[in-house]
């Protein structure tokens, strides 16, 4: 006798925003005059680029993990929050005999 046994749970598939990653690419179009600055400009203005890109890369993979509904993007975009910072810190620490 065979019995065959109901599903134990229904998978649920969200379908992906594609307006939120659009706007993520927009957001991201964004980082390409920042290394432009970077390359070109003096170090204490490329020290506000590195900050700003590095708050427009953890805004991009909070814009991609509602896109996408995945939970573990909002962690990635929590520890680049906090490593951007840090970055810059060390960038402004060990450059800073020409800031």
């Amino acid at each position: 006798m065979s019995v065959l046994a109901p599903p134990l749970a229904a998978e649920v598939v969200l379908p992906v925003s594609t307006g939120w990653l659009i706007a993520g690419a927009v957001l991201l179009a964004g980082c390409f005059p920042l290394l432009w600055v970077c390359l070109r400009r003096s170090i204490l203005e490329a020290l506000v680029a590195v900050e700003l890109a590095g708050t427009i890369t953890t805004l991009v993979l909070l814009i991609i993990a509602q896109g996408t509904h995945r939970q573990p993007f909002f962690d990635l975009a929590l520890v680049s929050a906090v490593l951007s910072f840090g970055g810059g810190l060390a960038f402004a620490r060990f450059l800073e005999r020409w800031v």
